[in-house]
């Protein structure tokens, strides 16, 4: 599966997408909230910075660009700095903004997010402000509108229409942009708004509500697989449509489709924001379906792109890059875990990309015991990954002594990666791990509290850069070398009793 997977991704070319709908502008104002306002029971922000990005069908197109794909804008903004703003953003990453209106006495819609940071780092939304108009357009402009949109057909692969019910896809105008795609044998694949009637969207090519939207949709809560797909039957015969895919969040999607009826699964996540989830799968989809994939590629990318999405601050974007990487990690099997040392590094700058936290500990980890265990669940704890630096044989002989390890390093290793906890495995031959430690650079330095007193190594280094360093309590009575004593007493005792 993963080599077609790779195969498609690397054919995706630049396809030219069409897209209509609600574009936005998002605002992240970021500040430090440390202090209760003596006012009111509310945080204080102190303002430190501000960020812009594409939001709603901005933010489709945003991912159309990042993938590869040229999107041809349609849609309105509002003569006002935050439209000037968006038009600015959306041209800088590639897209074609021609088509967007501009209608002098509607704001662009802006969603403005305070952001505070707890020490200076953890993220966390506050509040959210919006400014906005969701009437719909008046005759004129929904036909000026339409002129932009049968200018540009001919030059799309196809046609995506991102609906929020901000009043652009209205019931009259989507029916008749769905009409002329149509017509002109161009897919429609529609993101839509979470409304009771999909009437507007029937003869589209494809849907993809969420498990809420598709609950609205058909009347019944979408909660079990087979509720998706009593759902997916019902919307496909009603609104006359080629496939639909119902995006379940950690239970991948739902694709109904000539030649596929089936959950298609992904992998968990650790979510961190699903803003703008929904917009990267539709770009995904329209990339991939343009490029020529199946419905059921297209969709396992979609999931894919939308996985890497969620585990991202605010409105973010998705590379080929990413997929590629994504899909080589899926790939991998258990051996996968134990890297050396430049392989290690490559995933850990992709998954500081992702704002994972690294935790990095080492050891001779000889005889696996109860005390591992925790001591690696405790590593867990504190970190997205854990990477653990294992003592070659040779540098287990130099601390250890003549007779040690008891088990060679590759045994050791592969031991080690069929722990959950344990992430990534790299052995080192020097007698400590600072140089290794010095390379893979963690957020955390774990050891056990045994070496409080003896001073970790690689700790000052660590610390430096602004680090930290936990001692991990230890499990009373449990350690490799009172193992092998106590095994090496017994076999005495057996081989006394014997004689």
């Amino acid at each position: 599966m993963y080599e077609k997977l790779l195969k498609a991704v690397t054919k995706l070319g630049t396809p030219k997408v069409l897209l209509v709908g609600d574009f936005m502008l998002d605002a992240y104002i970021y500040g430090d909230a440390e202090r209760i306002s003596p006012e009111a029971p509310v945080p204080v922000l102190k303002v430190t910075r501000t960020d812009y990005g594409c939001g709603g069908a901005g933010l489709v197109a945003a991912n159309l660009c990042a993938l590869g794909a040229v999107p041809l804008c349609v849609g309105v903004i509002g003569d006002d700095a935050n439209g000037k703003k968006l038009k600015d953003l959306l041209k800088e990453k590639g897209a074609d903004i021609s088509g967007l209106m501009t209608v002098p006495d509607r704001p662009t819609t802006t969603k403005q997010r305070l952001i505070g940071l707890a020490q200076h780092r953890h993220q966390q939304q506050l509040f959210r402000m919006d400014n906005e108009s969701t009437e719909p357009l008046t005759e004129k402009q929904y036909d000026r509108l339409e002129r932009i949109f049968e200018g540009k057909l001919r030059q799309a692969n196809n046609v995506c229409l991102q609906d929020y019910n901000k009043g652009v896809l209205a019931d009259l105008f989507c029916k008749k942009v769905i009409r002329l795609a149509a017509k002109a044998h161009k897919r429609v694949l529609v993101d839509p708004s979470p409304i009771n009637d999909y009437s507007k969207y029937a003869g589209a090519s494809l849907i993809t509500p969420n498990r809420y939207e598709t609950s609205k949709g058909v009347g019944f809560e979408v909660k079990t697989i087979g509720d998706a797909a009593r759902a997916a039957r019902r919307l496909v015969q009603k609104l006359k449509l080629e496939a639909i895919v119902i995006t379940l969040d950690k239970e991948g999607a739902y694709l109904k489709s000539p030649g596929f009826d089936e959950q298609i699964p992904t992998r968990p996540r650790n979510v961190y924001d699903v803003t703008g989830a929904g917009d990267t799968v539709l770009a995904t989809l329209a990339l991939t379906l343009a490029a020529g994939c199946d419905f059921r590629t297209a969709v396992q990318l979609s999931n894919i792109a939308g996985g890497i999405e969620v585990e991202k601050f605010g409105s973010a974007t998705v590379s080929i890059d990413e997929l590629v990487t994504e899909i080589a990690y899926l790939n991998r099997g258990g051996e996968g875990k134990i890297r050396s040392v430049d392989s290690l590094l490559a995933e850990l700058a992709w998954r500081r990309k992702r704002n994972q936290k690294i935790v990095f500990t080492n050891g001779c980890f000889d005889v696996i015991h109860r005390g591992h265990i925790e001591y690696l669940k405790f590593c867990k704890e504190h970190s997205d990954v854990v990477v653990v630096g294992l003592n070659s044989d040779s540098s287990v002989r130099a601390i250890k002594g003549p007779d040690r390890p008891i088990h060679n390093q590759l045994d050791r290793a592969a031991v080690l990666a069929a722990l959950e906890t344990v992430d990534y495995i790299t052995i080192f031959n020097e007698p400590t791990p600072l140089n290794l430690i010095k390379k893979v650079k963690p957020d955390v330095l774990v050891k056990g509290q045994d070496w409080e007193k003896k001073g970790v190594i690689g700790a000052e280094f660590v610390k430096s850069y602004g680090g930290r360093l936990i001692l991990a309590p230890l499990v009373k009575g449990k350690s490799s070398t009172l193992i092998i004593k106590k095994m090496k007493s017994q076999a005495a005792k057996t081989k006394s009793g014997k004689r």
